[in-house]
């Protein structure tokens, strides 16, 4: 049986903070690899890096040392511009606070990912109401944001992460 190929193949992974006076290792050559369709949660205590490995992770930000490819790219190698891209189409982000735009419909905000990718409108729309449906939220399409519940954020903002179908989702919360 064949076997697929992980989503994330992370090796000697090093991510040192420097300042005129002082170095700070934040990551100290860190590997592992997520499979499709794993769960990960990363804990520790604060300071230990879980916020610097999600930015890389991310494609946010680079690491000083060693590899990290994310659904066979080497995400290292890549231009600002590259990473941009890869941002768009491989990756979601579930953020804290959500991200959401105030005033703007339910439906809207799950569509944006979408324009930014050059979806036709139409496609957009009928793929946000799936998708807003599939986190329950059919009957809210047409909500602001801040007409909505914090729990209900969270699912629209959820729904938005996922509507370009990407090899990774990162959930913050």
């Amino acid at each position: 049986m064949a076997t697929s190929r992980p989503i994330i193949e992370v090796s000697h992974l090093t991510k040192v903070y420097k300042t005129d006076v002082v170095e700070t290792v934040a990551l100290d050559n860190v590997a592992f690899t997520i499979k499709k369709g794993e769960f990960v949660a990363i804990m520790g205590p604060s300071g230990s890096g879980k916020s610097t490995l999600m930015h890389i992770l991310g494609a946010l930000d680079r690491p000083t040392k060693g590899t990290y490819v994310l659904d066979g790219e080497n995400v290292g190698n890549l231009t600002d511009d590259e990473l941009a891209d890869i941002r768009n189409r491989k990756i979601g982000f579930v953020f804290q606070a959500f991200n959401l735009l105030p005033r703007t419909t339910t439906l809207k905000n799950v569509m944006l990912p979408m324009m930014y990718a050059g979806i036709s409108k139409n496609e957009r729309e009928v793929t946000a109401k799936k998708f807003l449906t599939m986190v329950g939220l059919g009957d809210r399409m047409h909500h602001t944001s801040n007409q909505i519940s914090g729990g209900q954020q969270q699912r629209v903002a959820i729904a938005r992460a996922l509507v370009l179908h990407p090899a990774l989702l990162l959930d913050t919360l």
